[in-house]
């Protein structure tokens, strides 16, 4: 792996990083930092085979990230600094993992080939953007997001997909919760999304219930997780929601020391899914991490819309889980008790494993990755040659 490059700084045009290959650009706050956390341990190891920058707009995402990673860290505030830098580092390939609006500043560079990596797999309507269009390739888990794209935009050529599992989910993490002899369940919600549209959370809806709820199961530990954005909502029914449910924890934890229930706000999610037992959660990438990593344990999905078969249209892994909705939380309880005792839908994840991720095990999805970046920067380096034989004749 390669050393930190000891000229990074804030002014571009002092840099001294030469043979930069591969760009990871991030344009936004450092309240949007996980969505490039979980990329970096895959980074450092392309780093292996192309030499690889992240490329940054604020310097106080910067401060985040130079923690994060071994990784170079380069800072370009200005459009004016940016297009310098570029200039000088002449890399090859960038690489995006969200569609921030700041990516077109990036996507102006004629001389890169632009590829988009999400920062996850789900069923989210955000999932099929036309922004899809604006990158040369669109890096996507499987045949899932292949037919999501395909129906949900017009005039997509999808021969710029390619699938390549989720290299994410390959790491090998340190693992945060106590061992304890109890079941675990885990209760993972999602923000409240950057629009009603993109709204799937059970926060503010059933949020509480549901912790009330797997609390009632006989000799369980719950594991409150929420999206990071949750911690830092400013929509009141949100914020007392997630009061509630953090509420809900801490008084059974005081009451019943040994149970071990937590609240978790800095975790990585990832590193928590191996010791649990079972999972609640909304429409998101959570859920498929799950069926991913934990497939041979039972999960459930929350419905903030109470539309059961909308679900079972917008998101096929709900048909392979136990949803619950305002109707039936109620039930939640004895329903999450016999599913810990008797796993019904073990079969039908299996299956919709594979309609999610193709048939790739624990590594292959690295492996892919890794290929794919290293055959688009060949694949620019051809280009380029075509131009120059081009021009010369």
């Amino acid at each position: 792996m390669h050393p930190r490059s000891p000229h990074e700084s804030t002014e571009p045009q002092q840099l001294d990083v030469g043979g930069l290959s591969v760009l990871a650009y991030f344009g936004d706050e450092p309240d949007h930092v996980y969505q490039l956390g979980q990329w970096l341990p895959v980074l450092e190891l392309l780093d292996d085979r192309e030499r690889v920058g992240i490329v940054l707009r604020e310097p106080d995402t910067a401060v985040l990230v130079r923690e994060q990673t071994t990784l170079p860290v380069l800072v370009a505030s200005e459009f004016a600094a940016l297009r310098e830098l570029y200039a000088e580092l002449d890399a090859k390939v960038a690489l995006y993992c969200n569609n921030s609006l700041r990516n077109f500043h990036s996507l102006l560079e004629p001389r890169m080939l632009h590829a988009h990596i999400s920062h996850g797999e789900s069923d989210k309507q955000s999932m099929a953007s036309n922004n899809a269009k604006s990158y040369d390739r669109v890096f996507v888990a499987g045949e899932a997001a292949v037919q999501r794209v395909a129906t949900g935009l017009l005039e997509f050529d999808v021969s710029k997909l390619v699938r390549i599992g989720r290299p994410q989910l390959d790491l090998q993490r340190e693992r945060v919760l106590a061992p304890s002899t109890r079941r675990t369940v885990l209760y993972a919600p999602t923000w409240e999304g950057d629009a009603d549209y993109n709204n799937y959370s059970s926060v503010d809806t059933i949020g509480p219930e549901i912790a009330a709820r797997v609390l009632a199961v006989p000799d369980v530990r719950l594991v409150y997780k929420p999206h990071p954005r949750v911690l830092t909502s400013e929509v009141p029914a949100m914020q007392s929601a997630h009061r509630a449910i953090v509420g809900l924890v801490e008084r059974a934890a005081a009451l019943d020391p040994s149970a071990g229930h937590v609240a978790l706000a800095e975790a990585d999610i990832l590193a928590v899914m191996p010791d649990c037992d079972a999972m609640v959660t909304d429409v998101s990438s959570v859920g498929l991490d799950w069926l991913y990593l934990r497939t041979e344990c039972p999960l459930l999905i929350a419905d903030r819309y109470d539309d059961p078969e909308r679900l079972r249209l917008a998101a096929p892994v709900s048909r392979a889980a136990d949803v619950i909705d305002s109707h039936s939380v109620a039930g939640l309880t004895d329903l999450l008790t016999a599913r810990l005792e008797h796993d019904e839908l073990h079969l039908a994840r299996a299956s919709m494993r594979h309609f999610y991720f193709d048939d790739v095990k624990v590594g292959d999805s690295t492996a892919r990755f890794l290929d794919a970046v290293t055959e688009l920067v060949a694949h620019r380096d051809a280009l380029l040659r075509g131009w120059a034989d081009a021009i010369a004749t």
